[in-house]
């Protein structure tokens, strides 16, 4: 079933509180990133007064709040940071009532974006609820987001988009597609496929539309024999499109950018790629870097497609590469290469696996047992490490993560 949300009150906070009292909000463990500071060297740290507003509780008379008109004050709390104002949600119902007040999120929807984040999906002991936990680059501070409100189903994650998560799961009869947004705390179960099996999906949020698409391609062993299916929430169905051309795939790592979607073949060589819009699939021949060991594709900004893998032998020195693909030539151009000493501590063995994932030209390596990441930012060509997003244990998922309230699940 539906999570439904509170029903919109346009309100506002504006009764003053009988005393002010220094307490830890519910509802969010909010772990400060003293010790995570030195890990953001290309991220400017905020001033003493900015920390001061953002980690601590800081009184206000008020009569300040009382004065202040309805629409100021949503204007005002839109370009809060998203997760500060997820901690207001327990305070009071008028608090919890703003987040979902159209004027609020109208207000939200022309604020920027919050930055890059990180969100980590994992397990712990059996039979306990899974976690989230999301890195906030730019206030240097984790929160754990709370979990229960989604079904307690085996889940894995699919991907984010948009303000949006994705989950692939089992119920103990089928296979279910979750979408939810963290911060409203809403979710949905998407209807079953026409072909309903265990398939590799992505998630694709249209703004413009808002709306949201989720695309199944082959199943996760390779299948091709199963039709490409896409999930559209303003018509709440799945319509079943051309079926991908025999291609024996080198990856199942797909990258999603310019309503097109990517997987990797080596037969035929190049990539498969399919249209969203037309419903078919088309082969494009960019033959692969020489000596190329391992390769992930990774989605920019707009139309911007990257290949980031290792070259060399097994056996002998290895470096990792970024390419993008120059769609008039179909050739994949070097655009950088990660710097020795960041190879060698991310890598600490030359048959050492990796994973990276990407969004906005941003990409993020981990590796296995590690205990940071490494970020690297495409447009200002800088490399950074990142404490604590690693996936050190073998049942934790992380992706890029975009923090809105006004993303809807519908």
């Amino acid at each position: 079933m539906d999570a439904a949300a509170p029903a919109a009150r346009s309100t506002s906070p504006s009764r003053p509180p009988k005393a002010i009292r220094s307490t830890k909000p519910r509802g969010l463990d909010e772990e400060t990133a003293a010790r995570a500071a030195a890990t953001f060297p290309s991220i400017k740290a905020p001033s003493a007064a900015a920390a001061a507003l953002l980690h601590a509780d800081v009184p206000m008379d008020a009569r300040v709040w009382a004065a202040l008109p309805d629409d100021l004050l949503l204007e005002v709390l839109a370009r809060v940071p998203p997760f500060l104002l997820f901690r207001l949600r327990p305070v009071s119902r008028r608090w919890k009532s703003i987040l979902h007040d159209p004027a609020f999120l109208a207000a939200h929807t022309g604020v920027p974006s919050h930055g890059p984040c990180l969100l980590t999906f994992w397990r712990g002991a059996a039979h306990s609820l899974p976690q989230f936990s999301v890195l906030s680059l730019p206030l240097r501070a984790r929160y754990k987001l709370p979990f229960g409100f989604l079904p307690a189903w085996d889940l894995w994650l699919v991907g984010s988009s948009g303000g949006l998560v994705c989950f692939s799961g089992f119920d103990g009869a089928g296979f279910r597609t979750v979408v939810c947004n963290p911060l409203t705390q809403t979710w949905r179960v998407l209807p079953d496929m026409h072909y309903n099996q265990q398939r590799q999906l992505v998630l694709a949020v249209d703004k413009k539309r808002r709306s949201f698409k989720v695309i199944a391609a082959s199943d996760v062993y390779g299948d091709k024999t199963l039709p490409t299916e896409v999930y559209d929430s303003k018509e709440n169905k799945w319509s079943v499109h051309q079926m991908m051309p025999a291609a024996n795939l080198c990856s199942s790592k797909m990258a999603f950018c310019d309503s097109r979607l990517y997987l990797e073949t080596l037969s035929p060589l190049g990539l498969m790629m399919y249209r969203v819009d037309a419903g078919n699939w088309e082969h494009i021949p960019a033959k692969f870097p020489r000596s190329l060991l391992d390769g992930y594709l990774v989605a920019g900004a707009r139309t911007r497609l990257f290949l980031v893998g290792r070259i060399g032998l097994y056996s002998t020195l290895q470096s990792m590469r970024i390419w993008e693909l120059d769609h008039g030539r179909t050739v994949w151009v070097e655009i950088s290469r990660m710097p020795p000493k960041y190879f060698r501590a991310l890598l600490r063995l030359s048959a050492e696996r990796f994973e990276c994932f990407g969004q906005d030209n941003l990409i993020c390596f981990t590796s296995w047992n590690q205990g940071k990441g490494l970020l690297y930012d495409v447009d200002k060509k800088a490399w950074s490490w990142i404490a604590g997003c690693a996936s050190q244990l073998c049942n934790s998922q992380i992706c890029f993560y975009e923090p809105r309230f006004d993303t809807s699940i519908y």
